[in-house]
C-alpha cells in the first residue's frame, strides 16, 4: 500500500509511530477530511515559516533546527522503545541520512523557486514509486500528465532558476527513497524508536553543515523559537491529525486528499510569502494534482 498511497507515502511511519501518542482534545470531533486538510495546511505553513529563517540561518541551518527539534520531541515521546536490534541499525542510519538530504534539497529548492512549484515537482517522487512496475494501461496517462504539469510550471514571465528545479527533483528522489526506507524501517523496528533515532541521526548529520552556514545565529532565541515552530508545524501537528483521520477514512481516500498538497502549497506561497504564479503554472499544478489523485484512486488494492 505504501507504493500507491501518496498520503501515507510521505509519512509512511504514521500507523506504527504515533499509535500511542494521544491526539489533542477536541480533534476527535472534527470531520476526517478537515483533519487531513489541517495537516496539509500545517505542513505548508511550516515550509513557509522555514523560508523566513533562511535570511538568518540559510536552508542548511533551518534543516538542522527542524531535525534537531523533531528528533528531540520524538526521542522524548519514544524513550521507552529506543532499543533496536543490530540488524536494524543500517536501515535506521540510512533512513536518517535520506531524511536529512531530502529536507536539505527541498529547503534549497524553496530558497530559489516558489513554494508551490517546489512541492509540485517534489511530488513526482511518490508518484514515481506508485507507478513503478505497474502494467495498467492508464498509468502512462498519469505519468504524461504529471510530466506536462512540470513543464508548465517552468513557464514563467521571469527567470526560473534551474538550480531550484534541480534541487526540487533531488527532493523528489529523496522522497521516493524515504518511502522505501520507511517501509523497511517499519519492518525492522517496533514502536517509534526507529523513527526517533533516524530523525536524531539526520540532525547529527546536518549539524556541521548548519553550523558552518549559520554559525552562532542558530543560538539566537528568536531563531530557536522559529525552528521549534517549524518542527512542530511540519511534523508533530500533521502526524497527529492525520493519524486521527486515518482511523476514520480508507487510506485510498486519504491519499486522494493528500494529492491536494501541491495546490495548498501554491496558495500558501501566494498568501504567506506573496509568491505569485501565472496561469500556465497553476495549470501545471492542476495537472500534477490530477495525476497523483488519479494514480492513487485507480491504484491496485493491496492486501
Amino acid at each position: 500500500m505504501v507504493a500507491i498511497d501518496f498520503g501515507r507515502a510521505r509519512r509512511v511511519s504514521l500507523p506504527w509511530v504515533f499509535a500511542r501518542v494521544p491526539v489533542w482534545q477536541g480533534v476527535g470531533g472534527m470531520p476526517p477530511t478537515l483533519l487531513v486538510l489541517a495537516g496539509i495546511v500545517s505542513v505548508q505553513i511550516g515550509a513557509a515559516l522555514a523560508t523566513e529563517l533562511f535570511a538568518a540561518t540559510g536552508p542548511a541551518g533551518a534543516v538542522s533546527l527542524r531535525l534537531f527539534f523533531s528528533g528531540g520531541v520524538l526521542l522524548v515521546l519514544w524513550r521507552s522503545s529506543l532499543r533496536i536490534e543490530r540488524r536494524a541499525l543500517p536501515v535506521v542510519l540510512g533512513y536518517g541520512a535520506v531524511l536529512s538530504l531530502m529536507n536539505l534539497s527541498f529547503y534549497e529548492a524553496i530558497d530559489r523557486i516558489p513554494l508551490g512549484m517546489a512541492v509540485t515537482i517534489e511530488f513526482l517522487g511518490p508518484l514515481a514509486v506508485a507507478l513503478a512496475g505497474s502494467r495498467r494501461w492508464v498509468d502512462p496517462v498519469w505519468a504524461v500528465l504529471a510530466g506536462g504539469g512540470v513543464l508548465l510550471l517552468t513557464r514563467s514571465a521571469g527567470h526560473v532558476p534551474w538550480t531550484g528545479v534541480l534541487f526540487a527533483l533531488g527532493a523528489a528522489v529523496g522522497w521516493a527513497l524515504y518511502i522505501l526506507l520507511g517501509a523497511r524501517l517499519g519492518e525492522k523496528t517496533s514502536g517509534g524508536g526507529g523513527l526517533a533515532l533516524g530523525m536524531a541521526f539526520g540532525g547529527v548529520l546536518m549539524a556541521p553543515v548548519g553550523i558552518a552556514g549559520a554559525g552562532t545565529a542558530l543560538l539566537h532565541p528568536g531563531v530557536l523559537a522559529a525552528g521549534f515552530g517549524v518542527a512542530m508545524l511540519s511534523s508533530v501537528v500533521p502526524y497527529s491529525v492525520e493519524l486521527e483521520a486515518l482511523r476514520r477514512i480508507p487510506p485510498r481516500v486519504f491519499g486522494v486528499l493528500m494529492s491536494l498538497e501541491p495546490a495548498v502549497a501554491a496558495v500558501a506561497g501566494l498568501t504567506v510569502l506573496s509568491q505569485a504564479m501565472n496561469l500556465p503554472q497553476w495549470a501545471g499544478i492542476a495537472c500534477v494534482v490530477a495525476a497523483s489523485a488519479g494514480a492513487t484512486r485507480t491504484g491496485r488494492v493491496e492486501p
